[in-house]
């Protein structure tokens, strides 16, 4: 007979619970997997979905908050990409940003460190010179020597000068140099001079003492300086006019005696702005614009202790003693209407403005003399 007992039947249900836990348990883990199969893939279906429909339907303009990426090339104008433009389609389950094609090849610039020439222009000064070379007025003229003699108004329209590659001064060679000597002239280190590219020195070979450098060869000295020369008129007194002898034929030679000033300055011309030199170590005056012929005033009452040719650059100029430690000087004049002597007054004419002597273009230097020191006349004019 079989066994109806509580204890055989249990067996059986047992097992039955068993598979069905077993069969609930894979459910719920294949349920799982689809879930996360999901949650990873349904982007790039999205995105597949979308491109499918953006080719079905017409162009439209991007939103107007599209973000974009910004590319920077060198020496090129910023282009800006469009994110969506970038989305790599062929593969509806890859989002991603593919690679730009460059189709030029850019060759980065480098620093100048040969030295060019420049043909002076008309209208130029060392000023606008070296700003067009992004060098300083100094470099202009101590890089050119034998043309400008440290002085810059020698410069002259049709002129050749070169043009350093860096801030410094130019040096030839001469037989007998050393290295340490010259780079202590200029106020450098050797290393310096040796390491510069632009002077091809074998770094190897140079000996800073016999450097073996062949005879009227030239250096660049890498931030060399050289003293500066004042050659402007100097200081002139009524006392002794006849000081001023050897800057030119308009010197004067007698003791005067006259009006004196009241220590304030006015513009000396009908223009005031500057043009090519401003103050500055190598000009210690001001360049006033203006066109030929336009009046030029005293700038204060005094005497007149210089008047006519100088011998420097400056043409025709008048000088003033105002007899109370100052003097002003005007140069390049085109007309000289007040001679030697002569008393003249704060605001009257005493010539024409001009191109004389060594200038590239018509206006008006202008210096001022305080006890033998040259101010900023920007400072005391108004």
């Amino acid at each position: 007979m079989p066994d109806l007992s509580p204890q055989g039947k249990s067996a059986p249900r047992r097992g039955e619970r068993l598979f069905s836990y077993a069969l609930n348990l894979l459910l719920v883990i294949s349920l799982a997997a689809l879930g996360i199969v999901a949650w990873v893939r349904l982007p790039g279906w999205l995105a597949w979905v979308n491109s499918r429909s953006t080719q079905a339907a017409p162009a439209e303009s991007a939103p107007a908050n599209t973000e974009a990426i910004t590319v920077k090339g060198v020496a090129a104008e910023a282009e800006e990409i469009s994110l969506s433009s970038l989305m790599i389609q062929n593969d509806p389950g890859v989002i991603g940003v593919s690679r730009k094609v460059m189709l030029d090849t850019i060759i980065p610039t480098r620093p100048r460190t040969n030295v060019i020439t420049y043909t002076v222009q008309t209208g130029d000064s060392l000023f606008s010179i070296a700003d067009q070379y992004g060098l300083e007025p100094e470099t202009i003229l101590w890089g050119n020597f034998e043309i400008l003699e440290d002085n810059p108004h020698l410069l002259s329209t049709g002129q050749v000068l070169n043009i350093l590659p860096t801030n410094g001064t130019y040096y030839q060679w001469h037989s007998g140099d050393n290295l340490a000597s010259v780079a202590s002239f200029f106020g450098v280190d050797v290393n310096e001079i040796l390491n510069y590219p632009g002077n091809q020195l074998d770094l190897t070979a140079t000996d800073p003492i016999s450097p073996g450098i062949t005879a009227d060869s030239w250096l660049i000295i890498p931030g060399g300086k050289r003293a500066l020369k004042d050659w402007g008129p100097p200081a002139i007194s009524r006392s002794n006019p006849a000081s001023a002898r050897y800057y030119g034929d308009g010197y004067c030679g007698s003791i005067y005696e006259g009006a004196v000033g009241t220590g304030t300055f006015i513009w000396p011309t009908t223009d005031r702005s500057i043009s090519g030199y401003g103050y500055s170590g190598i000009h210690t005056a001001i360049d006033i614009a203006g066109a030929t012929g336009n009046s030029v005033f005293a700038a204060d009452s005094g005497v007149v202790v210089f008047s006519g040719w100088s011998n420097y650059g400056y043409g025709y100029m008048v000088v003033i003693d105002h007899g109370n430690g100052w003097q002003t000087a005007y140069a390049h004049l085109s007309a000289i209407s007040a001679g030697c002597g002569q008393s003249v007054f704060q605001a009257g004419y005493i010539g024409a403005l001009g191109s004389t002597g060594n200038s590239t273009g018509p206006h008006l230097h202008f210096e001022m003399v305080y006890n033998g020191t040259k101010p900023n006349p920007l400072d005391y004019i108004q």
